[in-house]
């Protein structure tokens, strides 16, 4: 019996380490320690043992039963880990999963390319500018007082006293006309950034375009008419619009630009605080004393500035109640402009 007690011992072992799977694990487990087992008949045939013999012959199975059930379990294990850093068996064969759908642009790329593309058929060409900006061109160049409250801390991001992040694309104005000789007809798309508290309606970190046209004789009639056609043309229909006596440094005189509301046709509703109005936009004639920083003759030229807030526009076209929703890369909101912009 010690003789067949080595060969089981070795053939044994030999079969677990080629078990592929689990299923072949299980069957030889059945096939060398179940009750119909190998072991399993060795053991009841120990009645045919010599006496003598009987106790080292048990005691050698009992062993080989013990060693061959720890092999099953450490292979078993072993096939387990396999399958863990493996992963599922791969069939190159079977077609690929097909993508979903095509990539688009953003919504705020894309407002922002539609209203370049509108000024550029009216002959604006385009013009960038630093987002890291010095306190000259994003402040004093453009008029401000050097008590005015937007150079406040609690407004504006300061890298150091002379240096901030630009409050507003107004300074590429300054900068474009002081190496550019008139005539010319520019906007300065752009991201800018305020201290401020992000809610509905405001956020830290938003998207502005800025326009100017410089020349003899420009007059606020101009500035009407290019405005005029701007929103006839992104917004659609015959949409009035109105200006309001306002204040704004760099501009003499200054004034915000309405349109008739798109969700009530000037009725007055929830949206436009039931004035039948929506602001969209702050103008003016550039102020003599931006000229004189630029160095511009100060009776020679005259011109008008426009700004506007990419989110704001989107937001008006596309009825979006949360300035938030257009920063939060939410694909469910993202995905009901495609096809749409």
């Amino acid at each position: 019996m010690k003789d067949t007690i080595d060969r089981l011992r070795i053939d044994g072992a030999d079969r677990i380490k080629a078990a592929a799977n689990e299923a072949d694990i299980e069957s030889l487990r059945t096939a060398l320690l179940g009750r119909k087992g190998e072991v399993t008949s060795l053991l009841r045939g120990l009645k045919d043992v010599p006496d003598a013999e009987r106790p080292k012959m048990g005691a050698e199975l009992n062993r080989l039963k013990g060693e061959l059930g720890a092999l099953l379990d450490s292979r078993l294990e072993d096939l387990a880990d396999k399958a863990e850093t493996q992963g599922p068996e791969l069939d190159l064969t079977l077609p690929g999963t097909p993508p979903t759908g095509a990539g688009t642009n953003h919504p705020l790329l894309t407002v922002l390319e539609s209203v370049c593309d509108i000024f550029y058929g009216m002959g604006f060409s385009r013009g960038i500018g630093p987002e890291v900006e010095l306190d000259h061109y994003n402040f004093t160049a453009l008029n401000f007082p050097d008590d005015h409250p937007a150079r406040d801390i609690q407004d504006t991001f300061y890298i150091d006293p002379k240096v901030c992040l630009r409050t507003q694309t107004s300074p590429v104005q300054v900068r474009t006309m002081e190496v550019t000789e008139p005539p010319l007809a520019m906007i300065f798309p752009g991201r800018v950034y305020r201290n401020e508290n992000a809610d509905a309606s405001h956020s830290s970190e938003f998207y502005q375009i800025e326009g100017l046209v410089v020349d003899e004789a420009i007059s606020l009639a101009d500035l009407k008419e290019t405005i005029d056609i701007f929103v006839r043309n992104f917004f659609g229909a015959q949409e009035p619009t109105r200006f309001r006596p306002h204040y704004f440094p760099f501009t003499e005189p200054s004034v915000e630009v309405d349109m008739q509301c798109v969700a009530c046709r000037g009725k007055g509703c929830g949206i436009c605080g039931q004035t039948g109005w929506l602001e969209i936009m702050g103008a003016g004639m550039v102020h003599p004393n931006v000229f004189k920083a630029a160095g511009y003759p100060e009776d020679k030229y005259t011109g008008f500035a426009f700004g506007m807030g990419i989110d704001r526009i989107a937001m008006l076209k596309y009825g979006v109640g949360d300035i938030r929703l257009l920063y939060e890369n939410d694909l469910r909101f993202l995905n009901q402009f495609r096809g749409v912009l």
